[in-house]
């Protein structure tokens, strides 16, 4: 923004400090001639001295008039107001200098990270007054601001490579289509029709994830369990598929948020306890109710031992388990990722716990909506 030149901040705690001074010591001298005025007449008063023995008269006595004292007083007066200025402004620059070295450290690292150094910290030394709350909170500031420019930029370069993948696998087949024109077109056709699902599979988890994690959304009621219940009805062929029974029940968890938003959280959760089962006989129980003044949802799935630090890694972006194929409509990496982000974004958590008998437990839990 433009703005025309003004005073310093500097000058004008100066200006203001000096001025203090001059109107407190012209009050301070005001004061003083006042009380004294009491004791002067208006008039100067001579008086005749006593005769002496030798017959002469000694000095007389004069009291001075107030235009007299006036006359005396003044020029005092003035050289200490003038005394008082000088000193206001030499010491009032002095002071504001040192009461505003503080922003101008601030202010010197808002303009480094302006230009794109946010690595950079104030650390203000001294105890805790309102420059140094200032510059932790720019500090703290700073930090998620490199932390999510760091993730942003780290979610960028994956998203690009991801999405280079399919569309080089696509480029590929259809120069082996081109080249060999005997070629069966219907499997060349099937295996584009896999490639261009997952580029909109991604695409679309990258759109979602973009929305939670900026919380572009509008809170209505929602309940987990009729969630959870959608979820399961959508990914029934799925699991029947694969072989996986799939157990849903609980009590009603009322929350507030997105419920379309909610509701691909379940979503991600099923999906990935159907795709991370035993081949054959595995089982999803999914649990919903309220505990602690949170509403929850619990999916947990049988399967293979899991590692905890695994685990750990799971809602990483473009972070696959083991035992997710191409072909399993949103293996691209971003399923817990964006039910993180989704429970984040209600002001809640994804916890994730391996199993003791192998398989996942995933449990969400949001702040539960009162009546």
């Amino acid at each position: 923004m433009d703005r025309r030149p003004g005073l310093s901040v500097r000058l004008r705690l100066t200006i203001s400090y000096a001025l203090f001074l001059v109107v407190a010591g012209s009050l301070l001298l005001a004061i003083v001639w006042l009380f004294l005025l009491r004791y002067v007449p208006m008039e100067a008063i001579t008086l005749r001295g006593d005769r002496g023995p030798d017959g002469t008269i000694g000095p007389g006595l004069f009291i001075p008039g107030r235009l007299d004292l006036w006359r005396a007083f003044a020029p005092k007066a003035l050289a200490s107001l003038v005394f008082l200025l000088l000193l206001g402004l030499g010491g009032g620059w002095f002071l504001a200098g040192r009461m505003l070295a503080p922003l101008t450290r601030i202010t010197e690292a808002t303009r480094e990270a302006a230009g794109g150094a946010l690595g950079h910290r104030i650390r203000l030394p001294g105890r805790q007054d309102e420059f140094r709350e200032l510059a932790d909170s720019f500090d703290s500031m700073l930090a998620q601001l490199e932390s999510h420019v760091a993730e942003q930029q780290r979610f960028a370069a994956n998203a690009s490579h991801e999405l280079r993948t399919p569309l080089a696998i696509t480029q590929t087949m259809l120069e082996v289509a081109r080249s060999d024109p005997s070629r069966d077109p219907g499997e060349l056709i099937e295996r584009l029709h896999l490639m261009n699902a997952r580029a909109i599979d991604l695409t679309e988890a990258l759109l979602l994830l973009s929305r939670s994690d900026q919380r572009a959304f509008a809170k209505e009621h929602v309940d987990l369990s009729l969630a959870a219940e959608e979820a399961a009805e959508s990914l029934l062929e799925l699991a029947e598929r694969r072989g996986v029974s799939v157990e849903v029940a609980g009590d009603a968890a009322p929350a507030s948020g997105s419920y379309s938003l909610l509701l691909q959280l379940a979503v991600n959760l099923l999906h990935n306890a159907i795709v991370h089962n035993l081949p054959e006989g595995g089982e999803v129980r999914v649990a919903t109710g309220v505990d602690a003044g949170d509403a929850y949802l619990t999916v947990e799935n049988t399967g293979r031992v899991l590692a905890p630090q695994l685990v750990a890694t799971l809602t990483e972006r473009f972070q696959r388990g083991s035992g997710r194929t191409r072909t399993d409509h949103v293996g691209i990496g971003l399923g817990l990722a964006i039910a993180d982000s989704i429970a984040r974004a209600h002001d809640g958590s994804l916890t994730l716990a391996p199993r003791a008998g192998g398989g996942l437990a995933a449990t969400v839990r949001l702040p539960a909506e009162r009546p």
